[in-house]
């Protein structure tokens, strides 16, 4: 149904994703697709990396780890924004032609008073997106 799945990870909050890895990785399972994880990092240092390309490595190391983990496909799709903040949603919309996903799963969190007025990157993602964005509540 399915021929490649992208789920955007945070690695800062990589513990608080474990339910939408789990069902991205059986949903892979599922359909023998691959996973490719996209992660978006400023080019200017953070608690994560010092440079993009330390970003990368780790996420690359990332989607090893869930490959053994989970025995999967994986790749990692490490991308630099200006602002990751205020940019994240362009640069998901940007990553999901790039990495050819069809399918999105991400997680989400607890809805707040902001959501009402700006919508979440899932919303966004699956009102503009080709690709198909299953919202997992963590």
């Amino acid at each position: 149904m399915f021929t490649k799945i992208m789920i955007p990870v945070d690695l800062a909050h990589a513990a608080k994703l474990a339910k939408a890895l789990d069902v991205g990785a059986a949903l892979a399972k599922l359909w023998s697709a691959p996973v490719t994880y996209v992660g978006v990092s400023a080019a200017t240092p953070s608690s994560i990396a010092h440079t993009p390309k330390e970003f990368a490595a780790k996420l690359a190391a990332f989607a090893e780890a869930q490959a053994t983990q989970h025995g999967i496909t994986t790749y990692a799709h490490a991308m630099t924004s200006h602002d990751p903040t205020t940019d994240l949603d362009p640069t998901l919309m940007k990553a999901v032609d790039e990495v050819g996903a069809d399918l999105v799963v991400m997680a989400s969190h607890i809805p707040n008073l902001t959501d009402y007025i700006w919508p979440s990157n899932g919303g966004t993602l699956a009102g503009h997106s080709k690709a198909s964005v299953m919202v997992v509540r963590a």
